[in-house]
């Protein structure tokens, strides 16, 4: 009888470990400037570039506020606001989606997807259509009914054993089937002008941003986005199931509530502000994910990511086409190939949802 010797198998050394975590910390460092300079560069052409083009010089006085001729109107008045909404409403989105992905461990697990995007949308177009409310308080039952399909979605997906992210998914396509049937009948027996401004809503636009819509997100975006991000290392551990998370510590069914209200509290408010801007949740934390690299989290970049994607998309909307789109148009048009691709590719692989 012989014995055939192998040999054990190699490990990574104490130094190669910290070399690793060294150069992917890096990396993280280099990715995150990368993405605040793009937007501070996206951010500034939004101030400067449109019918009337102003300096940079010109931009900055009217941001200290001097009275500087057309531009402290234009600047100040038209495109400041539209700019701060669509950064506070794209980090509220990215943050928001990558929340949702990361905990359920799933890709499709996003807001648009699951229903509460529908849920705001219902609620406002009803608003407008049926009650006949102004918009402010279109904006207030959009956040409540963003924040209801939310708890009507999470009740229906609960089991003994927890929420499964399979199981959620699915109920919130089917309310979300059910809320846009709503929302479609509602619009076929509005009158014209009701029917212009709620499709106009629907869309997701940052057209006539104000600085009173901008306030409710601020708001927020300030209370839960520090909540959210505070909650980084146990939503990491959530993402290696509830058997390891609750090993580690994590008190499994009170995280995953705290992260499901602030999620959905930052996607109703930014819903409320802006419209339903397709795809922007379901985008950003996949493509965080693919330019940072394993390791970390992912909350922050996601949020830069959803930032960049809804102030470039609002540049695109109003610059490369003859006629100007809402910027909900411009990522719908980037996120549904992505949607397609990604189902296909679960299902070559033998997947699941």
């Amino acid at each position: 009888m012989t014995t055939t010797l192998t040999a054990p198998p190699t490990t990574a050394s104490g130094p190669d470990v910290a070399r690793g975590r060294a150069r992917r910390a890096a990396r993280r460092r280099t990715v995150l400037l990368v993405l605040v300079a793009l937007l501070v560069l996206a951010f500034a052409t939004t101030l400067t570039v449109g019918n009337t083009f102003y300096t940079p010089s010109e931009v900055v006085r009217v941001l200290v506020g001097q009275d500087v001729p057309g531009a402290s109107f234009t600047v100040g008045t038209l495109r400041l606001p539209r700019a701060v909404l669509g950064v506070l409403a794209g980090f509220a989105f990215g943050l928001a989606g990558v929340t949702f992905q990361t905990m359920l461990r799933n890709p499709l697990a996003s807001p648009d997807i699951i229903g509460i995007s529908s849920g705001a949308s219902a609620a406002a177009v009803i608003g407008i259509v049926v009650l006949g409310l102004g918009s402010t308080q279109v904006s207030i039952l959009a956040v409540v009914g963003g924040l209801g399909v939310a708890l009507a979605v999470y009740g229906l997906s609960a089991t003994r054993g927890g929420v499964a992210g399979t199981r959620l998914i699915l109920v919130g396509i089917g309310v979300a089937a059910m809320l846009d049937s709503v929302t479609s009948y509602v619009l076929s027996r509005a009158s014209e002008w009701d029917l212009q401004d709620a499709m106009r809503w629907l869309a997701g636009s940052l057209n006539g941003a104000r600085w009173g819509q901008i306030l409710p997100l601020l708001v927020a975006l300030a209370v839960l986005g520090p909540l959210l991000l505070a909650q980084a290392r146990n939503l990491a551990a959530l993402q290696l199931g509830d058997d390891t998370a609750a090993a580690l510590g994590v008190r499994v069914g009170a995280t995953r509530l705290l992260l499901v209200v602030a999620a959905v509290g930052l996607v109703a408010f930014a819903t409320a502000a802006t419209g339903p801007i397709a795809f922007v949740a379901f985008l950003a934390g996949p493509i965080a994910a693919r330019i940072v690299g394993s390791g970390g989290s992912l909350l922050l970049p996601a949020a830069l990511v959803g930032a960049l994607l809804v102030v470039a998309a609002d540049l695109v909307g109003q610059f490369a086409f003859d006629t100007r789109c809402p910027v909900g148009v411009v990522t719908g048009v980037l996120g549904a190939p992505y949607l397609v691709y990604l189902i296909v590719r679960t299902h070559r692989s033998g997947g699941s949802l």
